[in-house]
């Protein structure tokens, strides 16, 4: 899933833009006191529609996609508030948002700072200028760090005692437990920890991203001078100790007692430091630049030259400084020189720092404290036949096509499935895969290994440059090649994010082809607990666009042409907005027009301005957001017709939807873009048209569901604030829809086995 931050910046906020005047975007709940409201709003342009007699619309007219993403985040740290979830899943989130945090400011900080560095920066599409926006991150980020360390230390931790689970101090523990941890540190952490001097011989050393320090102040008693060092804490340990055992956090009732490892190793300082004073340390973290970038015109050989950058990345510029509120002001201020960093990129907050080790707790398997267990269930159109224990899926493929909603349909009988049929399959000929991220132990890439392995042709196209799995995926890429796998890497100057299978099989009538394209990656993990789309087909025109599009993905062939896909960079953008033309004239000419929309994240221009132009038009535009969302909706003579939303719960809502009214004959696509100009620019993706009329009118019920006042989620406002909305005005909870799928799939289940 697909994690977040806080604030003591001193600096001015931004100045707005001419003809603006600030006002304050809402980063908290509406049950959040007045005091806390005021802390957690951020200054950003008021949106004024202003248009010109010539119609030219104003400039502000977008939310700056960066406080935006912050702002998704606050929606993050909101359920972790929330006192009805169940606590451990509140942990969850309290641990997601620091790790989504964590990778902001690696990419999206360290993008702009880079961009400011070189020149290259310019004015957002919000009208704001580089440093504004930066200056306006580090005032939200700060704000919403110090809220989240709130959260853990009012909130989370005291309902984590009162369920027996102790987040512990050292000198809170009796004799025994700290007989017991000094035994462990003595015989698992001592012998790895590298305390680092810094004098004239010890320059200061280099600090990792993301790594947890120490800061030592030690006296020599012979010379009485103090000496600084450093201690890494091992990140391959557990982060939180268990000091009652791996199943005392499982059993109700029975104490549970955990320790951060860093107080562990702070109380045995002297050890490492034998025959010196140890007068004071300080826990601090640093999160670098650790983005790639790989000039793939100029590199012969893709693979080496991002091996070469992923090794550079580790030596990335500070973008953040992390340190506990009471540390001394002189290491402070060490730091800072020594690191290269600004005062306002210093974020103060109380320890522990790096609450991403929450995840401990969260994983605690106390069945009364997280949501219940869910299995997901076989397609009903995959399970009609009862006489055999696995579905056919060639033959329920060849019935009809099948729609697949992930998690509440199981990956594991109906993707997975498929290609592992298709390599078990004597009648097939070849498969077509992309992978763009998979686990490390994927049946997807032991299938095309069998596959292979057993003569068929099997083409992979692994996105090596995949964020944060490229590593992965180049061991991935190298074991396929090993097991006779045709391994590509995609189209220069290109992410293949497209989610795309072709299995190709002989058959009595001669040569079939059956396909899976979806809106989430091959991921047998991840499938569990992110929403996603899929349309398993053999329809003719569907495997007629996936043989071209991989043919032009591992051969040549730019001018291919496509019946019942769009693909990206060519074809999504002027694809969509094509469709949002045309119900623009129907709406015109009082034919029933709509659009509707469900993304991850909403912010390429082109788009907007086309919802914006439907809107005047008097066009119903629905739109669903998980994170970003730079649209302004509510805006009188501009988007008073646009309504946004945005889900976040259980699941990771990640399916693309594109649904238009189309006169009364709704055409809707699914796939794996989102409206951001990576997607739709700088990578390949694909949405396919869904013919089926079932099929259409499950994703119509599904969009309405999700835009149902009676359905919780929360509110985009024209000024950027979001308002989150999960209880109806006499007091009683609005429906989850994540739920209501999950109850609506159990009662197809009983019904079926009736």
């Amino acid at each position: 899933m697909p994690r977040e931050t806080a604030r003591t910046s001193t600096s001015e906020p931004a100045t707005p833009e001419k003809g603006a005047r600030p006002v304050r975007a809402r980063f908290g709940s509406s049950e959040v006191p007045a005091s806390r409201a005021t802390q957690d709003r951020i200054d950003i342009p008021e949106f004024a529609p202003n248009l010109e007699p010539e119609g030219e619309i104003s400039p502000d007219r977008f939310l700056d996609r960066e406080l935006s993403w912050l702002a998704f985040n606050a929606r993050v740290l909101e359920l972790a508030e929330d006192p009805n979830l169940y606590l451990l899943e509140r942990v969850s989130f309290l641990s997601i948002f620091a790790s989504n945090l964590d990778e902001f400011f690696m990419v999206r900080v360290a993008g702009l700072k880079r961009r400011i560095a070189t020149g290259l920066a310019v004015p957002s599409p919000a009208g704001l200028s580089p440093m504004q926006v930066l200056e306006q991150i580090g005032d939200a980020a700060h704000r919403l760090q110090q809220r989240h360390a709130r959260v853990y230390a009012e909130q989370i931790r005291p309902a984590l005692a009162y369920e027996h689970i102790h987040l512990m101090h050292w000198e809170e523990l009796d004799s025994q437990a700290k007989d017991q941890l000094s035994a462990m540190f003595a015989e698992k952490v001592f012998p790895i920890l590298t305390p680092l001097a810094v004098d004239p011989a010890h320059p200061f050393p280099y600090i990792s991203g993301l790594s947890l320090n120490l800061a030592v102040v030690v006296r020599n008693p012979v010379s009485d001078k103090e000496l600084f060092a450093r201690v890494k804490v091992p990140d391959q340990l557990p982060r939180l100790i268990s000091i009652d055992g791996p199943r005392a956090g499982s059993v109700p009732g029975r104490v549970a007692r955990f320790i951060a490892l860093e107080e562990v190793i702070a109380v045995h300082l002297d050890q490492l430091f034998a025959g010196m004073e140890v007068l004071e340390h300080h826990t601090f973290r640093v999160t670098r630049n650790e983005d790639v970038e790989v000039e793939e015109d100029d590199a012969e050989n893709l693979l080496q030259a991002l091996e070469k950058e992923l090794l550079r990345r580790r030596f990335g510029p500070p973008v953040r400084l992390e340190v506990t509120n009471d540390i001394n002001p002189n290491i402070r201020a060490l730091l800072i020189r020594e690191l290269g960093v600004e005062e306002s990129e210093v974020y103060s907050v109380p320890a522990p720092l790096d609450l991403r080790g929450l995840s401990v707790i969260a994983g605690i398997d106390r069945a009364d404290l997280h949501y219940p267990k869910h299995v997901p269930h076989t397609s009903r159109h995959l399970n009609e036949s009862e006489t055999s224990k696995a579905a056919n899926v060639f033959a329920a493929m060849r019935r009809r096509d099948i729609l697949l909603h992930h998690p509440y349909d199981s990956f594991s009988t109906s993707v997975q499935a498929f290609l592992e049929q298709a390599a078990a399959d004597p009648k097939v000929q070849a498969i077509k895969q992309t992978l763009y991220r998979t686990s490390g132990d994927s049946p997807i890439v032991d299938a095309l290994i069998d596959a292979a392995e057993s003569g068929k042709q099997v083409l992979a196209l692994v996105e090596i440059k995949a964020r944060f799995d490229e590593q992965a995926n180049i061991s991935w890429a190298r074991k396929l090649e090993q097991a006779g796998v045709h391994v590509v890497y995609g189209i220069v100057g290109l992410k293949t994010h497209c989610k795309l299978s072709l299995v190709v099989r002989q058959e009595v009538d001669g040569l079939r082809r059956y396909c899976h394209i979806g809106t989430g990656n091959y991921h047998p993990r991840t499938a569990r607990y992110y929403e996603d789309l899929g349309l398993l087909t053999s329809n003719e025109q569907v495997g007629e666009d996936l043989s071209k599009l991989f043919n032009q993905l591992s051969g040549y062939a730019p001018k291919s042409t496509f019946k019942r896909l769009l693909v990206a960079p060519r074809s999504v953008r002027s694809g969509l907005i094509d469709r949002i033309e045309t119900e623009i004239r129907n709406a015109k000419a009082g034919i029933a027009a709509r659009v509707q929309i469900k993304v991850n994240s909403m912010v390429d221009e082109a788009i907007i301005d086309s919802l914006y132009r439907a809107s005047q038009a008097g066009v119903p535009v629905d739109v669903i957001v998980r994170g970003i969302c730079s649209l302004r909706p509510g805006v009188p003579g501009l988007s008073e017709n646009i309504t946004v939303r945005s889900v976040l719960g259980r699941f990771l809502e990640h399916s693309r939807v594109f649904a238009f009214a189309n006169a009364g004959d709704p055409v809707v696509y699914i796939g794996s873009a989102d409206m951001m100009h990576r997607n739709l620019d700088r990578r390949v993706e694909a949405l396919v048209q869904l013919t089926s009329g079932d099929d259409t009118s499950y994703v119509l019920d599904l969009l309405k569901r999700y835009m149902d006042p009676e359905t919780a989620s929360w509110h985009l406002d024209k000024q950027g604030d979001w308002t989150r909305h999960h209880l109806a005005e006499d007091g009683r909870n609005l429906e989850d829809v994540q739920s209501w799928l999950l109850a609506s799939r159990s009662r197809q289940r009983s019904t079926s086995l009736r």
